[in-house]
């Protein structure tokens, strides 16, 4: 018997005050909807239908490979927009998973619950709810004598004492299909024009037919975003929850409050997070190394015993014991070997250093290839680009670079050759040779080690 969920997400959003559709808006690094997304296909082992109404396209684009699509038009409700989708669920549908789009807490696990009180109910619905003391604007559930749910009152609609009830409607729900199909056409029009998917509950009650509440073990699951103060709740939420899963698998964060984590990145035990670090993307970082504090991570990738400290790394890779900063910038392409040091105030872009290299402070290395063992001088400085075209850098294994040496590129250091402090270099040194002075001329050779 097979489930299908469907995710609402055609409203305006206007109290985010935004031009950017509500659910595209980046939480933690993921458009809010995806959230959703992942949580209801894992729930129900299905792509869910997704309503969308206001700015439609590009919703649709931003999540094309990842949902079907069904328009809401003209927007009449979140009963009219479920009843939207019933074309497209494919026949054979048994129970019908409804969410928010604006709920990105909800987690796959509760949908699971969700589904599975619902296979094991003789009654047509079973709805989340929540016990909280600050009611979002959330409807209230109304109860029968007897305990059972007897209706949901909206805020606006609500009397001073309904509005006391602390037990919220969250918004999510499974519903047996057949049942909902003959039940959408038969919700009335509310005095604003719209159809509300909450009637519902009391035309299923006006049967005689059950209506079962599962309650939130999580009561930060129900954190719902309607204004940009209600999204900066649900990411502090999210983040202490992706902090608390890190800790529990033996990552030290030492001030969880004072570290940024995406849910993508991946985090070896025995590291050790300082405050202010941002981490983000697709980032992985090994096991037993130090980053921060002060660290911006981007996309990169970190072996094990690496130590970073308040630098910047975007689409960067670090092997094991590198260990860079304070100050330091890696660039796209910066790919730094087996034990390199690179100081502080340093900027690697599109290079590659190779294993034990010391890269001294103040230096710039841009399209380069530097081999193993070598040492690059403070204040060296790739002159990688001539105004139209960028050129290449290499430096034989072993080298010694002196401090403020010029490379003009395209440029060859050989395998054991030095550079003299404030050389510019413009053309190929050769092995074990030391060249010196502007522009630099080679003045003797060196004994091989």
């Amino acid at each position: 018997m097979s489930t299908i969920g469907i995710i609402l997400a055609a409203g305006k959003g206007t109290r985010m005050k935004s031009k950017t559709p509500k659910v595209l808006h980046p939480l933690l690094g993921k458009p809010m909807l995806a959230y959703a997304l992942e949580a209801v296909q894992a729930a129900t082992g299905r792509r869910p239908l997704v309503v969308v109404g206001h700015k439609a396209e590009a919703v649709q684009a931003a999540f094309a490979e990842k949902a079907d699509f069904v328009i809401q038009d003209p927007p009449l409700g979140t009963g009219h927009a479920v009843h939207s989708a019933r074309k497209a669920v494919p026949a054979g549908t048994r129970w019908v998973l409804v969410s928010n789009g604006d709920m990105p807490l909800l987690t796959a696990q509760t949908f699971q619950r969700l589904i599975e009180a619902q296979k094991a109910h003789d009654g047509p619905i079973t709805m989340l709810t929540v016990e909280v003391d600050d009611p979002r604007g959330f409807g209230r559930v109304l109860r029968k004598p007897d305990g059972t749910v007897q209706a949901i009152v909206e805020e606006p609609d609500a009397t001073e004492e309904q509005k006391r009830i602390r037990e919220l409607n969250v918004g999510a729900y499974c519903f047996d299909a057949e049942w909902l199909w003959q039940a959408l056409p038969k919700i009335p029009l509310s005095s604003k024009g719209e159809y509300y998917l909450t009637d519902l509950v009391g035309l299923a009650v006006a049967e005689g037919r059950s209506v079962q509440a599962l309650r939130l073990e999580d009561p930060n699951e129900a954190i719902g975003v309607n204004t940009r103060v209600h999204f900066a709740e649900a990411a502090a939420a999210l983040q202490q929850r992706i902090n608390r899963r890190l800790m529990e698998s033996g990552v030290t964060l030492i001030d969880p409050t004072r570290t940024y984590i995406e849910p993508t990145v991946q985090i070896g035990r025995d590291t050790t997070i300082w405050p202010d670090c941002y981490l983000r993307g697709n980032t992985t970082i090994g096991e037993n190394c130090e980053i921060g504090p002060n660290a911006y991570i981007l996309d990169s990738k970190i072996g094990d015993n690496c130590r970073v400290f308040a630098s910047v790394l975007e689409y960067a890779v670090l092997e094991n014991n590198v260990d860079i900063g304070p100050f330091g910038h890696l660039r796209k392409g910066a790919h730094l070997a087996e034990g390199v040091h690179m100081g502080n105030f340093g900027e690697v872009k599109n290079s590659y250093l190779g294993p034990g290299v010391k890269m001294g402070h103040f230096s710039y290395i841009g399209d380069a290839t530097i081999e193993a063992e070598v040492n690059i001088g403070a204040g060296t400085i790739t002159c990688n680009y001539d105004g139209e075209r960028k050129h290449p850098t290499k430096i034989g294994k072993g080298a010694f670079i002196g401090s403020d040496t010029m490379l003009v590129a395209p440029i060859e250091i050989g395998e054991g050759a030095r550079t003299g402090a404030g050389a510019v270099v413009t053309k190929n040194v050769p092995p074990y040779t030391l060249a010196v002075g502007v522009p630099a001329r080679v003045i003797r050779k060196l004994k091989k080690n």
